[in-house]
């Protein structure tokens, strides 16, 4: 299928089966953009609990379970501004690992959606857009249309860039 690996690669390495092949992308929404995460990224989904650190950066941390968890506030990040600090915010935290297999969250504020892809309308993004914008956690990007709506951009998270 589509490994982590193949998301590092060229464009033309994305490919590796046949037209028809499905990517499955785990889809959220941080302020106005549309971010995924391939599934095979993920390990979960949790309902959003209290999360503790200075505020003065996108980095928090949570106890989920038996353990403690880094959590990125990506609307922080992206954004100046929290969506955790809201009043009753009631997110989720996807948990997913870095490159060194540490469990991360990225907090988001709603339910996020599985999608299938074709592998063929997936693109990498230049190098000079990832480091002159602030989506520099995005490797690559896809755009989505819908019968009677308006097409989605979707950029994917690249977890080596996440923090």
């Amino acid at each position: 299928m589509f490994t982590n690996h193949q998301l590092q690669n060229k464009p033309e390495d994305l490919i590796t089966s046949t037209p028809d092949s499905l990517l499955k992308l785990l889809v959220f929404e941080v302020d106005k953009l549309t971010l995924a995460l391939p599934i095979e990224q993920t390990k979960k989904v949790v309902k959003y609990t209290s999360v503790h650190g200075s505020g003065l950066n996108h980095i928090n941390l949570a106890h989920l379970d038996d353990r403690e968890v880094t959590i990125v506030d990506l609307e922080q990040k992206l954004f100046k501004h929290s969506q955790a600090e809201r009043n009753n915010f009631d997110g989720y935290f996807i948990i997913t690992k870095d490159v060194m297999g540490e469990s991360i969250g990225i907090l988001v504020s709603k339910m996020p959606i599985l999608i299938d892809v074709p592998l063929s309308q997936i693109r990498l993004l230049p190098n000079s857009y990832r480091h002159s914008d602030t989506l520099e956690i995005a490797s690559h990007v896809t755009l989505i249309t819908q019968k009677n709506k308006p097409a989605v951009t979707i950029f994917i998270v690249d977890l080596d860039r996440l923090i």
